[in-house]
């Protein structure tokens, strides 16, 4: 079963929530700036592009400014967040479809790419590969997919070290630091992060070829490949 665990609501609140995941993920604007010259790398000018964990909207905006044939499928499971989406969006909203729910309420369509961003590290390990295998599906093959969220060594000294490096750059944000600490506290009990090895294992797993990492921040990651044709 795809459905996040309800941690994904708490944390993706509505209220303030771009200038808070501004200054909780470095360089988060750039980020989806070179996600969407990845997937234009493969996708038309017309093509249709599906964005699962769209609340908010942010990469929406992004995509859409930047690529005005594109038209989008946007999913989240929060109604809060998808109204939030629209007003980010603005009349760009014209060319996305929402649907409220998790990737099995998305199109049983064929898109042309795909994005997943701070969204599949609220899944434990079954149910991340459930849900990239469900994106393939609804992927023309070869289509790009890009994705990106908390990827860092699990309970190793590396991985201490960036998870206290993460909480500098929340207090450098102005975050109290009582809060910044109950956060990296959360991420290392509740959150079901995975090692970047392992992340990108289950990409290849689910049926995505030409893995590639193009963003690195802290405890983020973010990877690009590419379907693979249906076997």
């Amino acid at each position: 079963m795809n459905r996040s665990p309800s941690m994904m609501t708490n944390t993706t609140a509505a209220a303030g929530y771009e200038e808070r995941v501004m200054q909780q993920v470095p360089g988060l604007s750039d980020m989806h700036r070179m996600a969407g010259i990845l997937l234009a790398e493969h996708a038309p000018e017309s093509g249709r592009i599906l964005v699962l964990g769209a609340g908010g909207g942010l990469e929406l905006r992004s995509f859409a400014r930047a690529h005005p044939g594109w038209h989008f499928d946007g999913i989240d499971p929060s109604a809060d967040m998808l109204g939030l989406a629209r007003t980010t969006l603005g009349v760009l909203q014209e060319r996305v479809t929402f649907h409220q729910g998790y990737i099995e309420d998305a199109p049983d369509a064929r898109f042309d790419g795909a994005s997943c961003f701070l969204t599949l590290h609220f899944l434990p390990r079954e149910a991340r590969l459930d849900t990239l295998r469900a994106l393939h599906r609804r992927l023309k093959p070869g289509a790009p997919l890009v994705v990106a969220h908390h990827s860092f060594p699990i309970g190793t000294p590396a991985g201490e070290r960036w998870l206290r490096r993460n909480a500098r750059f929340h207090a450098s944000s102005g975050e109290a630091s009582n809060r910044v600490m109950a956060q990296i506290e959360a991420m290392r009990d509740r959150l079901p992060a995975l090692p970047p090895e392992e992340d990108e294992a289950l990409l290849y797993e689910a049926g995505f070829g030409d893995v590639e990492l193009f963003y690195a921040g802290f405890t983020f990651r973010g990877w690009v490949c590419r379907a693979l044709p249906f076997s």
